[in-house]
Formats: structure tokens, C-alpha cells, sequence
């Protein structure tokens, strides 16, 4: 049985690929600081608590476990914040990657499915998106993405890491078997933001009004984080059948406005989600949508949940039976 490490595998989109990866039949070591991540979303998985830069724990649990391939999730997300703080981004993001590569190259780990992000391409020119659209980020955690796809080249010349980095567009979501969710603090993603007005929390803060898009919210692509997970396995098998490095997108090709996500939750839910204008994040195109074409051709990758109220519906599903989160679910 293969073993692959994954690390920010105690994460929201790291957990559901680990145990994508346990139902296709690899063993998972999960590599995680659980400064985001949670020990429950392990599910009973292998958990090393380390640091990405810690190139000497790294390599230990590489060599440990005999890791053959790594699947890597370990970054910080949340857009505003990495323009608020780019020296704290750029020190996790990138030099922490590159604390991994270093780890993989000197234990002859070869194979490694890279956690991009749809933030290197910035403000779209076309839409949809396909890959060879110009990269270039207008926030701080975009650039630190593509900084670590421009380094990959090089370190495949020189160490023979071949590398699938994958730019998806917006996880939303939970394991429609109910066992994995989202639970961030603060929470920043949209779908829970809005699941937490209608159950009375506080009201879901609508950041900017005024966007060039048919109701002035901006348009994005939610993707399932289940078939996110979907699409890092087949990756994985990709570079396994010996598939040279790559880029794709992953994502529905479907745009959906801000508002749009609040329809699918009261819909859902059935409640009424409260709602508040607020100002424009700093670093936020106004539109981002994909053209899934390369991860169909080149990974035979097709969403299996690509509708709103699905992704909804299933996040709804976890929140409801973990009301607090990973901290405890419904007695």
C-alpha cells in the first residue's frame, strides 16, 4: 500500500483528500501544526504535528513512514488578512513550501500534488479562466501561490520532483457522508458565513455592493471541496502513470454572486439569512470562474456536485450535526 504524506492534512480540504486517498486504496500520514487544523479531522489517520520548515521533522516523517508522494495543503488562505500581513504569508507560504521541497529532495520523494489557488491570475481579462490566462495576483496569498508554481520548474531540473499544481477556485462544502466539514476561526469562506446568519448569528457582512456584475456582489466559482478531493487523487495517479509536471484548473465553471449564495442558503436552511453591506476587501477581483477543460482532458476530472443548493445543502447537513464545530457535535 503506498503511503502519502499530506500535509495541512487536519484541514478543511487536506482532510477530505486524506480520506479520499484511504477509500482509493493509499495509506495516509497526516502533517499538520493544527494552527487551522483540527486532530478530530484526522479520523483516526496517522498524525505527525510538525512545521512545513521544519526540514528535519519533515524528512523523519517522510523517511518514518516511507512516503512515497505529498500532497500539500499547508498554507495560510484567508485574502485580506495576507495583504494585511505579507511578511508573515511570505515566511509560512513560501519558505515553508520551500522547507518541504528541500525534505522531499533529500528523501527521494518524487511526486508532489502542489494546493494552488485561482488567486495567481488576479483580475480576469476573459472569462473563464483557463490556464494559460495571464498570472498576475493583486494579493499577497496569490503571489506566495504562484512564487511556489515559478520555483517548481527549477527544482524539477535539478531534484526530479515532478509537480501537479492545481489552481482551484472556491472549496464549499462538507463530506456529503457527514464525518469532515469547515470549521475555521474566524470563519472566512462564504457558504458557513451565511449557514451562521440564519441560525442567528451574526449577520453575513456582504463585502462590496458596487461591482461591475449583473447585482454588484462578485461572481465566483464554488466547487465541492469532495470533488476538490477527487481532483488531487486523480493527480496523484497522474504522476503515477508517469504524467509530466502540470497545471490545472479545478472548478464548475459556473458563476455564482455573492447573493446568489444567500438564496441557496435560505432555500436550504429555510431561514432567513441577515445580511449587511459592508466595504470592498482589499485584494478581491470581481469575477473569478474556471474553465475546467485541461483537468477533464489531461485528469478525466468532472465535478460530481457542481450545483449551488448541493454544496449548500451539504454543508448545512455537517453544521447541523457539529453545531460548535470539531469541538463537539449534537449529543
Amino acid at each position: 500500500m503506498t503511503t502519502i504524506l499530506v500535509t495541512g492534512g487536519a484541514g478543511y480540504i487536506g482532510s477530505h483528500t486524506a480520506r479520499a486517498l484511504g477509500r482509493a486504496g493509499y495509506r495516509t500520514v497526516l502533517y499538520d501544526n493544527l494552527s487551522a487544523g483540527h486532530r478530530e479531522a484526522a479520523l483516526g489517520a496517522p498524525l505527525v504535528v510538525g512545521d512545513i520548515a521544519d526540514v528535519a521533522a519533515v524528512r523523519r516523517a517522510i523517511r518514518e513512514h516511507d512516503a512515497q508522494a505529498v500532497l500539500h495543503f499547508a498554507a495560510w488562505l484567508a485574502v485580506g488578512d495576507s495583504v494585511a500581513r505579507p511578511l508573515e504569508y511570505y515566511r509560512n507560504n513560501v519558505i515553508g513550501t520551500l522547507g518541504l521541497l528541500e525534505a522531499m529532495a533529500a528523501e527521494g520523494c518524487r511526486h508532489l500534488v502542489f494546493s494552488s489557488s485561482c488567486a495567481v491570475y488576479g483580475e480576469p481579462v476573459t472569462t473563464p479562466i483557463d490556464e494559460t490566462h495571464l498570472t498576475a495576483p493583486i494579493n499577497t496569498y496569490g503571489q506566495t501561490k504562484l512564487t511556489i508554481e515559478q520555483a517548481l520548474p527549477h527544482v524539477e531540473r535539478v531534484h526530479g520532483i515532478r509537480a501537479v499544481c492545481l489552481r482551484y477556485f472556491n472549496a464549499a462544502g462538507a463530506d456529503p457522508d457527514g464525518a469532515l466539514g469547515e470549521d475555521h476561526d474566524p470563519e472566512i469562506h462564504a457558504v458557513p458565513r451565511a449557514i451562521a446568519a440564519a441560525t442567528g448569528g451574526a449577520p453575513f457582512s456582504i463585502f462590496g455592493t458596487d461591482y461591475p456584475t449583473p447585482d454588484g456582489t462578485c461572481l465566483r466559482d464554488y466547487v465541492h471541496v469532495a470533488d476538490l478531493a477527487d481532483g488531487h487523487v486523480r493527480a496523484l495517479q497522474y504522476l503515477e502513470r508517469g504524467g509530466a509536471s502540470t497545471t490545472c484548473n479545478l472548478g464548475t465553471e459556473q458563476p455564482s454572486s455573492v447573493r446568489d449564495v444567500i438564496a441557496a442558503v435560505e432555500r436550504v436552511t429555510g431561514r432567513r439569512v441577515s445580511s449587511e453591506a459592508a466595504a470592498r476587501r482589499p485584494g478581491d477581483p470581481a469575477v473569478l470562474y474556471a474553465s475546467a477543460a485541461r483537468a477533464r482532458a489531461v485528469l478525466g476530472w468532472v465535478p460530481r456536485y457542481p450545483d449551488l443548493d448541493t454544496i449548500v445543502a451539504h454543508a448545512w447537513a455537517w453544521h447541523r450535526s457539529h453545531p460548535r464545530g470539531y469541538a463537539g457535535g449534537l449529543p
